[in-house]
């Protein structure tokens, strides 16, 4: 298998809600103002996309719809994990079949499996489905951190092919080269710690503030591939505020609110997420205007 190169900036994208249904329309409109903005590729049902509280049926139809909305313009990165293997492997079979470029997979939050368990855990769906595979590490939703000696075994499987780390330390971009080989895709998770996260060697993010600010994260991140670190912290300085608002209270919240104040969608969640708290809303607000979003 060829691996891709992934790089740049990759959306989260939320899963907007009407009613308490998947609102389908504003999910088109949000992924074509992505792709306007100039964003390098679209990461759907995700957590960021509440994938823990859509049915099967709702996942699925979100990844086809991303799919055939991006129409090849940028890649797809859909989100197919799952505490059970089982489904992990289910969710991949399907990316693959409407057309997804990669998956993202994480290991099995709440189970909390040995280092062992987690590299068996991407070796079954390596085995099933022959489609490039992102690695997932964020330990502050699943408990488990993915071990250095275990991403260096995942990197020798033919489908895995990177990680998009959320732990927020750049120091693992240096420790994962050595030991995942120069082929390896880095991906940040961490909006925030997005510019050392390139500066140590990573490729890109899949980023949460996106959603919000596409054309100012794809600036940031054109910069960054560019070599051109000055206006990178530009941007930086403009978007770190931002960064961290977007979460001051449950994601995906306060994205949400941030979408639906510039009229893109309604700001509903599905419990136990519950929607931005009006103390919240100001913060976001005065943020969204430091980072040029009236």
């Amino acid at each position: 298998m060829t691996k891709l190169r992934f790089q740049g900036v990759m959306p989260a994208l939320i899963t907007p809600f009407r009613y308490g249904k998947v609102d389908e329309k504003a999910f088109v409109a949000l992924i074509e103002r992505q792709i306007a903005g100039g964003v390098h590729g679209l990461v759907p049902a995700g957590t960021t996309g509440e994938s823990a509280t859509l049915s099967h049926e709702e996942h699925r139809r979100v990844v086809e719809l991303c799919v055939q909305t991006a129409a090849g313009r940028v890649p797809v990165i859909a989100g197919a994990g799952s505490n059970s293997t089982a489904e992990a492997i289910e969710l991949t079979q399907h990316a693959k079949a409407v057309g997804a470029d990669a998956v993202l997979i994480a290991t099995g939050y709440y189970n909390r499996p040995s280092q062992e368990g987690i590299y068996r855990h991407f070796l079954a769906v390596n085995d099933a489905v022959d489609i490039p595979i992102v690695v997932y590490n964020v330990p502050s939703r699943t408990i488990v951190d993915i071990g250095n000696e275990t991403l260096g075994r995942l990197s020798k499987l033919p489908n895995v092919l990177g990680i998009k780390d959320a732990t927020g330390e750049v120091a693992r971009v240096s420790q994962q080269m050595k030991v995942c080989g120069p082929d390896w895709v880095l991906l940040s998770g961490d909006d925030p710690t997005g510019l050392g996260y390139i500066a140590h060697g990573g490729h890109g993010c899949i980023s949460v503030t996106a959603n919000v600010a596409p054309e100012a994260c794809a600036a940031f991140y054109n910069a960054l591939m560019a070599g051109d670190f000055a206006t990178a912290r530009q941007w930086q300085a403009r978007l770190i505020t931002l960064h961290k608002v977007l979460f001051v209270e449950p994601s995906p919240g306060p994205v949400k609110f941030a979408l639906s104040h510039l009229g893109l969608c309604t700001d509903e969640v599905r419990l136990p997420i519950t929607p931005c708290t009006d103390a919240a809303k100001p913060q976001i607000i005065a943020a969204m205007a430091e980072a040029g979003l009236a």
